[in-house]
């Protein structure tokens, strides 16, 4: 599978899993927008500063990135350590907003592949939360919106929020610009080493460490990267709205306990 000659951008292109898939897609002969807070050190041909957090530099951001992007892989994140109001911004509020002002820009036939998470299992469960952040616009109205519909401050209840609702959005894309061939599905690691996962480990505790004794190891970079390349390429052209687990079955592992299947 190779990739040569697409232009893709990847957000959050300087550390984690960003950074691998920077690095794998390029050795597969793409052409990378790199989009950050932070500058990438390599792999890619063009940067664009953003901050997703703030819908004017969202806008800054998407004026900037050239025409003829055959894929956008939607990595950025912060962690559950983060202020309730910023991870929802950044994790959900931001990742929308910047996909829908990139659609224009977006080759017929583009992949738009976004990073969700194990941690967004629960969204059987969370329809009217998730109802109400779909309804949500005005980013200066996140704070207030987390007090009136329960996302508390720590505890991790803002990351699992925004990783439920981003996984129900790209279900409910599934056929939105079915018209241009452009296509939405997610990708769910479990825990991965990155520079984030002590955030995880703090936020969780005793979860954490539960899930730990489960596992024969976290993910690396490395097992996921490959994963969201085959999204962005035209072998995956027929996989819509889907939720893809790749945590070491980790997915499988809670299905199977909550209906009772050891």
């Amino acid at each position: 599978m190779m990739l040569t000659g697409k232009k893709i951008i990847v957000t959050g292109a300087a550390s984690g899993i960003g950074a691998e898939t920077a690095k794998l897609l390029k050795a597969k002969g793409a052409s990378i927008v790199g989009m950050d807070i932070n500058e990438p050190q390599a792999n890619i041909d063009q940067y664009i500063n953003v901050d997703f957090s703030d819908p004017g530099s969202i806008e800054t951001a998407v004026a900037s990135v050239p025409d003829g992007i055959d894929a956008l892989c939607n990595i950025a994140g912060l962690p559950p350590t983060k202020e309730r109001a910023l991870v929802l911004k950044v994790n959900f509020l931001g990742l929308r907003h910047f996909t829908e002002r990139m659609i224009d820009k977006l080759n017929d036939g583009a992949s738009i592949v976004n990073i969700a998470s194990l941690a967004g299992l629960g969204w059987p469960e969370a329809g009217d939360q998730i109802k109400a952040l779909l309804a949500l616009r005005d980013f200066s109205a996140t704070e207030a919106f987390c007090e009136s519909n329960g996302v508390e401050e720590g505890g991790g209840r803002s990351y699992f929020f925004t990783k439920e609702t981003l996984i129900v959005w790209t279900m409910m894309n599934r056929w939105t610009w079915r018209d241009r061939g452009i296509r939405m599905n997610c990708v769910s690691p479990g825990p991965v080493e990155t520079p984030i996962l002590p955030d995880f480990l703090e936020t969780l505790g005793e979860r954490a460490a539960e899930d730990a004794k489960v596992m024969d190891r976290p993910g690396r970079p490395e097992d996921i990267a490959p994963v969201i390349a085959f999204m962005c390429s035209d072998d995956s052209n027929w996989i819509r709205g889907a939720n893809i687990p790749v945590d070491g079955g980790m997915y499988q592992h809670v299905l199977c306990n909550m209906h009772g299947h050891i």
